[in-house]
């Protein structure tokens, strides 16, 4: 199992910058897919990025592509978002997610959440 922690949201205007990272405890954290979720208000929480656990294979929502980078340090046990360019409609609770790669139908993990939010 891992608990992960996500802390560095905050409010930051249009064009700046912000890195968020997922303090992930517990367990072998080379055995976790790692991914961000982000949750507008009044929506469906959606997949930002996901990073395998060779801290290689990433994949990006197209609305985040070119500006935001995902990263895993697996001797600190933690995930990283770089969040370059912001935008108004990247408002969100940023949520940090493990899946458990082991298995098939692996246990899946969640963060609290850290709030991003954009604003002039």
């Amino acid at each position: 199992q891992v608990q992960p922690v996500e802390a560095g949201g905050g409010l930051v205007q249009p064009g700046g910058s912000l890195r968020a990272s997922c303090g992930a405890s517990g367990q072998t954290f080379t055995d976790y897919q790692m991914s961000w979720y982000g949750q507008a208000p009044g929506k469906e929480r959606e997949l930002v990025a996901t990073i395998d656990e060779f801290n290689y294979r990433r994949i990006y929502s197209d609305s985040v592509k070119g500006r935001f980078t995902i990263w895993r340090v697996d001797a600190e046990r933690t995930l990283y978002l770089r969040m370059n360019n912001l935008k108004p409609q990247d408002t969100a609770v940023y949520y940090c997610h493990a899946r458990y790669i082991r298995a098939i139908g692996g246990a899946e993990y969640w963060g609290q959440g850290t709030q991003v939010t954009v604003s002039p």
